[in-house]
């Protein structure tokens, strides 16, 4: 999956989109995408990443907790 870092504005492959999904792990690997050579992959933190379209990750991907947020929010 194609994502946007933000610091840059480069578009990253995220090599394990498990990790990408998983919230309990804050950060994942990817690769730049500059010209026709692949780099290295690197770490980034998932707060680092946007979609292509300037849109953030959904929060159900960086905070594992995130429903027990709306429960009490109810009361």
């Amino acid at each position: 999956m194609l994502l946007r870092e933000t610091q840059s504005g480069d578009l990253v492959d995220v090599v394990d989109m498990s990790a990408l999904t998983n919230p309990f792990i804050d950060q994942v690997l990817v690769q730049y995408q500059h010209g026709e050579d692949l780099l290295e992959p690197e770490v980034l933190s998932k707060s680092q990443l946007r979609f292509p379209s300037g849109e953030g990750l959904p929060v159900c991907w960086s905070d594992g907790h995130y429903r027990d947020k709306q429960v009490f929010s109810r009361f």
